[in-house]
């Protein structure tokens, strides 16, 4: 198994993940370890020394191109995608999570959940219970872990047949869960043949399979820790991260996954229920009475930062279209 992490100024998180890895019951001569580094000034580089790992250089720096030197360089049957916030929670995981390749016609393999840890700075707990990042997908129903509101982990109408260990799940190009990230398994061979250079992006990966006739992946019974943010400004960073890099992506045509499908209802849905903070607050009590926890109370501010980010990046989007519906021709 090639295990590809991208860094970039991973300190904080990196050892952890590392030692996870290291300490799992999985032959040790059959896991390939690849930190690709995006030019790190802090102590990311000393740290992945320490664990004697393959350490390459990642000059576009962004954890997309990291992930494609990652693949092009991996030398496994199977590619594991692994960040370098995540935390393998048990010493079985990598073993776990590569059963269902036994089925030839699964292609990938992803955890069902979110760990959910006391431990944990009190925004990863909000995440790890929602099981998303993205607080507007538990609105038009597009996620893929588990989210204590819901009792799903995805609310997409998909095929799901439970085979015990995992659930074995048939996608199609218009319903696909946001997939690719996080624990996300693949065969090396298959991924190869895609065009997925200069970035690889996780979904839009997902969507290029499903499209080439690898529609079958496995939703395995198990939790991957994933150390979204310490603090507010954190998840502001992140936010306003995912939706620039969309729009970056999307302006090259680089970007695959039909967003454009996503249910205009549900959108509305999440913009006036943010709006009217009373139904924020219901959501709170409905999941705090599901796993008490006061993390919970972010889910106000979670859905106020995603909204104003949302909001302000199609503004500047508008105004952008706009100027360049009125500057004459020949106008630079």
């Amino acid at each position: 198994m090639s295990v590809v992490i991208p860094t970039y100024n991973s300190e904080r998180t990196l050892a952890g993940c590392l030692a996870s890895i290291q300490d799992q019951d999985y032959p040790k001569d059959k896991i390939e370890l690849i930190i690709v580094d995006g030019g790190s000034y802090d102590s990311t580089l000393d740290i992945a020394s320490r664990f004697g790992v393959r350490i390459l250089p990642n000059p576009l720096r962004s954890g997309e191109a990291g992930k494609a030197v990652g693949v092009a360089a991996a030398r496994h049957e199977i590619i594991a995608f692994i960040d370098s916030d995540n935390i393998l929670p048990s010493q079985n995981w990598l073993r776990t999570m590569v059963k269902p390749f036994d089925d030839q016609q699964i292609i990938g393999s992803e955890p069902l959940y979110y760990s959910y840890r006391r431990e944990d700075p009190l925004i990863t707990r909000y995440c790890s219970l929602v099981g998303m990042n993205d607080i507007l997908c538990l609105y038009v129903g597009n996620y893929d872990r588990y989210c204590y509101l819901t009792d799903k982990w995805t609310s997409l109408k998909l095929n799901i047949l439970d085979r015990g260990d995992y659930f074995l799940v048939e996608l199609d190009e218009k319903q696909i869960p946001t997939m690719g990230a996080n624990g996300f398994l693949v065969r090396r061979e298959v991924l190869q043949t895609l065009d997925y250079t200069p970035y690889l992006v996780d979904v839009d990966t997902v969507y290029k399979l499903i499209a080439i006739g690898w529609n079958r992946f496995a939703k395995v019974k198990l939790g991957i820790v994933h150390l979204f943010a310490g603090d507010t400004r954190g998840y502001l960073r992140k936010t306003r991260r995912r939706v620039s890099d969309y729009l970056y992506y999307h302006g090259l045509g680089m970007r695959k996954y039909p967003w454009e499908v996503m249910s205009q209802k549900g959108m509305l849905k999440f913009i006036l229920s943010t709006m009217f903070v009373p139904l924020l607050i219901l959501n709170v009590a409905r999941g705090y009475r599901k796993k008490p926890d006061r993390a919970w109370l972010f889910h106000v501010v979670a859905c106020w930062i995603t909204l104003l980010t949302y909001g302000s990046f199609y503004i500047v989007m508008l105004t952008s279209n706009r100027n360049s519906q009125n500057r004459s021709p020949g106008e630079g």
